[in-house]
Parts: structure tokens; sequence; C-alpha cells
């Protein structure tokens, strides 16, 4: 059983942020496995929520409240400290643990820069007005960002691709709930 950490529910906009890994050092740090290469919000948010691993539980069940005391980066990784985490056995019973945080706690955006998380469920619309798709997902290359789009045609669902990068982008409206493109349903 995991010491101290508070049983509670997920927020209701809590996003899945990562992953704990193994056991670093002896006082209890932890390395934390992100989901994305630019993690900030694991870095700004002193309150994860963690979720057992998908295939069995390590020590818990349900969700449980991790208060952090130092989170930084390390050998081009990412590590943890938590308040009721004080020794590496302790830490070893949170590894595979999945980690959310609440989506109000991430760090504000500057202009034109959007949280993937904030995307998925938008609907795209080209410059003439005609839907493409809802974004299902988003897909990281070498080269930029993919919007994931799923639409439905003939009865049949079916997936259309655009890359995110302001050449084919001309505007999100996150609070209209769309993405306006400069792409045709044929490409």
């Amino acid at each position: 059983m995991l010491p101290e950490l508070d049983v509670t529910d997920l927020p209701p906009d809590a996003v899945e942020v990562g992953r704990v890994g193994e056991a670093w050092g002896i006082k209890g740090w932890f390395k934390v496995l992100a989901h994305s290469s630019a993690p900030e919000a694991i870095f700004s948010s002193k309150r994860w929520y963690l979720a057992p691993a998908e295939r069995g539980t390590r020590g818990f069940e349900g969700h449980r409240l991790l208060r952090l005391v130092e989170v930084k980066e390390h050998a081009g990784g990412i590590v943890a400290q938590a308040q009721a985490i004080q020794d590496r056995t302790a830490a070893e019973k949170l590894r595979g643990a999945r980690v959310f945080i609440a989506r109000g706690s991430f760090p504000s955006t500057g202009p034109d820069e959007h949280y993937w998380v904030d995307l998925i469920g938008l609907q795209v619309i080209n410059r003439e007005g005609l839907p493409l798709g809802q974004v299902r997902d988003l897909l990281s290359t070498a080269a930029q960002a993919v919007l994931v789009l799923e639409f439905q045609q003939d009865g049949q669902t079916h997936e259309r691709m655009i890359p995110f990068v302001s050449a084919y982008v001309d505007q999100v409206d996150q609070a209209g709930g769309r993405i306006l493109v400069d792409w045709q349903p044929d490409y």
C-alpha cells in the first residue's frame, strides 16, 4: 500500500501527462516519463493525480493525490520528489502509475500556441465552409504536428490528416469549437 496518499477522484478536466518510472536514489525520488517533449504542465503543477498502471496495480487501486515537493530535469529526463514518498521502497511502489494533472493547472499559452488536448474534438472546416471532420488525435512527426481527423462518408468512418502548420491552418477558434484550414476534401 502507498504511504499517506489521499484517495481522490480525478478532476473533471484531468489530462494524462505521463507515467512514473523507476525509483531514483534512496530518498524517495522517482523518474517521470512525460508524454510530451515539452512537458511544462508537469513542472508547473504541485498536485498530481495518480491512477494505477493499465496492466495490473502496483500497490494501490483507484486514484491518489500526490503532492509534489520538487520536479526537475536531470540527465535529459525528469525526476520528482513527493511529500509522502520518503524512501526508495515507497518510490518503487509508484512505478508504472499514470500521472494526471488538472487542465486548469497548465501554464497559459501564448498567441497561436495550443495544447494538443484542447484541439481534440474541434471541428475542422475549410475556407469554402466545407466540413472536413473532427480532430480525433494529433501526431508528432519530425517535420511538424499533424491533425488526425475523423469523418463520415457513405455510412463509414474515414480518417484524414492535415499538417498543423500555418501554411494550412488559418485559425484555431477554441471557443467556437472549430479550426479553419486551407485544405480540400480530396487532398
